[in-house]
């Protein structure tokens, strides 16, 4: 509980931590990383796709280890992770470099998660924290699309990376789907409790 007789921090204070501007960094470079596939860049695609994976692990261990989690860093972290995310597979789909029968796999997962938000707003409920096999799926995912699209080219580097990113898809895929089920049971879970304790 919150000590009333403690200033609340400035919001400017909230806003601009390092965390914060690290997965802001992340949003900017999106259409960075789009531009530089589309444009046959993918040497350097593939390593802005390495930075976010970097500054992604960062901007979470140093919002703990210096208290600097913030309401807003809670919304951009897993914000930027999915747009990275559904930006960097539409890309390699649209360079064929995956099937576009994954793309899809993928983003009705995202559909099915976002389809609970009316539910959570309309019972008053908090959404539900981030389960280990969700953060594992995401890291997963993030760590495996740069090396499936350094695989994509036609060198030594891509002959080792291609194996290994595509374990990297294939696991992070499931444990997204497995994340997503458990997501909506514990979203199930809180309904029925709140709808128990109104009837009580």
């Amino acid at each position: 509980m919150t000590d009333p007789t403690t200033p609340p921090v400035p919001l400017h204070r909230q806003i601009w931590t390092v965390p914060n501007l690290l997965s802001i960094g992340r949003l900017v470079g999106v259409p960075v990383f789009l531009w530089l596939m589309f444009t046959d860049h993918r040497l350097w695609a593939f390593w802005l796709l390495v930075v976010s994976g970097v500054t992604d692990y960062l901007d979470g261990k140093i919002a703990r280890k210096y208290n600097l989690v913030t309401r807003l860093g809670q919304l951009l972290d897993p914000a930027a992770d999915r747009l990275y995310i559904l930006s960097t597979i539409f890309a390699l789909a649209w360079e064929d470099i995956i099937p576009w029968w994954l793309v899809v796999a993928l983003v009705l997962r995202e559909v099915m998660v976002f389809a609970l938000g009316p539910t959570l707003r309309k019972h008053r409920l908090p959404i539900p924290p981030v389960h280990f096999i969700g953060k594992s799926a995401t890291f997963c995912l993030i760590y495996g699309f740069p090396l499936v699209l350094l695989g994509s080219l036609d060198n030594t580097w891509g002959e080792v990376a291609r194996p290994i990113g595509w374990s990297f898809v294939w696991w992070g895929t499931v444990l997204y789907w497995m994340a997503g089920v458990m997501y909506v049971a514990q979203v199930r879970e809180m309904v029925r409790r709140t709808r128990v304790a109104v009837g009580t």
